[in-house]
């Protein structure tokens, strides 16, 4: 074991280790932060980095483990955190120069949840200003793909993505709402998981789509991903949205095999678009694997999801706006990202009577995607028809209704925005890569607090072809590019 092999372990893993006082917290911990300040100032996964704090709860792991008080397998690992969700002390930015400090001391339960099993919170993730993923100017740097900082890392949860995937944290969690967990865990290479709404408790998390945001775990494999979902699922008194369903040990239901599984292929989110020559490979791969592991894998047809995308835009959206307008945008106009403030200022303009009518649809598109489980365990789906895209590519410039087309229905929000608001667990799991060694990613969802199937389908997957063994190499992918120097706590935005 080396330093290079250390940051890309599994927490299960690395917790071994712990437990066995092979290694420590602080070593850990030191470690990230030292990869941290060697590689973020081109990476810009992080925001604010707790270096101190970090320090003081690892020496505190330390102790306990020592003296036998070892809490379990999140003890002493570290852990990041979008940037939009609250964490007491440490500000909360949600990337925006309108104020320091949007959290107002307020630590959020999925925090506390995972400070109880004795995670150590090493930092604030970068993302796209007010998760609205659609910044064109980054305040605090823009995010970069360790795999190859040329491409996109997507958008949104962009920074939790980049860190896992870099190795400078263990996991981190993001928040989704038409797909920024899975997005950016697709870019990135790593697993991410929008799980069932209601599963965990969003009460600390600064959002404001009512009916379908959700936080949700990025980690390196199916595994970590299970074990961060099982620490923070529950119900939350402070949350009246949360659920009183019981959280089972996840990996209870992993099995080597996927035999009598029954898995759909949804076409109009995989095989009804024009795919990308690679992504088209590496769906029937992913398919043959599957098959392989003793799964019937059929085809059916879900025709009303490619309305996701409109009723999406014309009903979260402005949820988003009816805060946005009256508590910020009006009084900061000038200090919004440009992509950011045009999308929250279209929203206001939707009228009620369109809301509503929208709302309603929406039952339709979620009762299609519900019925498919009366057949079928699982659904799978592509993250995306082509690739991650190069950066100047990947920004959408909308000049005509046939641009709307194109890249508002023909993207990966028809492959993301169906399982939101069918509000059904979903996850993004590395699946292959390009000729340019950038990743790319199937997903998978279930019904409705079925997160134990999602993940045992992932996880047998996973095993079966070893994807997430591969790292980035950093020493290769990032030379010679720009450095704008390191952030710690209370650093001020990118100039």
């Amino acid at each position: 074991m080396n330093d290079n092999q250390l940051p890309y372990m599994s927490i299960t893993e690395q917790a071994a280790l712990i437990r066995a006082k092979q290694i420590s917290p602080l070593d850990l911990v030191d470690l990230y932060l030292k990869r941290i300040e060697k590689w973020d100032s081109v990476l810009h996964a992080w925001i604010t980095v707790c270096a101190d704090r970090a320090r003081r709860q690892a020496k505190q792991a330390e102790a306990e483990i020592m003296k036998g008080r070892y809490r379990g397998p999140l003890h002493g690992i570290p852990y990041g955190v979008k940037d939009q969700i609250t964490t007491g002390d440490v500000p909360t930015t949600m990337a925006s120069i309108i104020q320091p400090d949007f959290g107002e001391g307020m630590t959020a339960t999925v925090v506390r949840k995972l400070e109880d099993a004795g995670a150590i919170l090493i930092g604030k993730n970068n993302l796209h200003e007010f998760g609205k993923g659609s910044s064109v100017k980054f305040h605090y740097g823009e995010p970069k793909n360790p795999w190859n900082p040329a491409y996109e890392p997507s958008h949104s949860s962009t920074g939790s993505g980049v860190s896992i995937a870099a190795g400078l944290a263990s996991a981190s969690l993001g928040e989704d709402t038409g797909g920024s967990i899975r997005g950016p865990a697709w870019a990135n290479g790593v697993v991410g998981t929008r799980p069932t709404f209601g599963r965990v408790s969003r009460y600390g998390g600064i959002m404001y789509a009512w009916t379908q945001d959700t936080i949700g775990p990025l980690t390196r494999t199916v595994a970590d991903n299970a074990l961060i979902l099982q620490t923070i699922a529950g119900h939350d008194p402070n949350d009246p949205l949360s659920s009183v369903r019981p959280v089972p040990n996840y990996e209870n239901y992993f099995t080597p095999d996927l035999k009598g599984v029954k898995l759909a292929l949804v076409q109009e989110m995989s095989i009804e678009q024009t795919l990308h020559p690679e992504v088209d490979a590496m769906l029937k791969s992913a398919l043959a694997v599957l098959r392989s592991l003793g799964a019937t894998v059929e085809q059916i047809s879900l025709p009303r999801v490619k309305y996701a995308v409109p009723l999406q835009f014309l009903t979260s959206d402005p949820d988003v706006a009816a805060v946005f307008l009256r508590k910020w945008l009006r009084k900061h106009w000038d200090k919004f990202d440009v992509g950011t403030r045009t999308r929250i200022a279209a929203a206001a303009l939707v009228p009620a009577t369109i809301y509503a009518r929208a709302m309603r649809a929406r039952v339709l598109v979620r009762n299609q995607v519900l019925s498919a489980f009366g057949k079928y365990d699982a659904l799978i789906t592509l993250m995306n028809f082509v690739p991650p895209l190069k950066l100047q590519d990947s920004v959408e410039k909308i000049d005509s209704r046939e641009d709307v087309t194109a890249r508002m229905f023909k993207s990966r929000r028809i492959c993301t925005y169906p399982f939101s608001i069918a509000n059904v667990p979903a996850l993004s799991v590395p699946s292959g890569f390009t000729i340019e060694n950038v990743p790319m990613s199937i997903q998978i969802a279930a019904k409705p607090f079925d997160e134990s199937m999602m993940y045992r389908v992932a996880h047998a997957y996973e095993q079966a072809t070893g994807w997430h063994l591969r790292h980035p190499d950093l020493e290769k992918t990032l030379a010679g590019a720009s450095c704008t120097g390191a952030r710690t706590a209370g650093a001020q935005p990118w100039k």
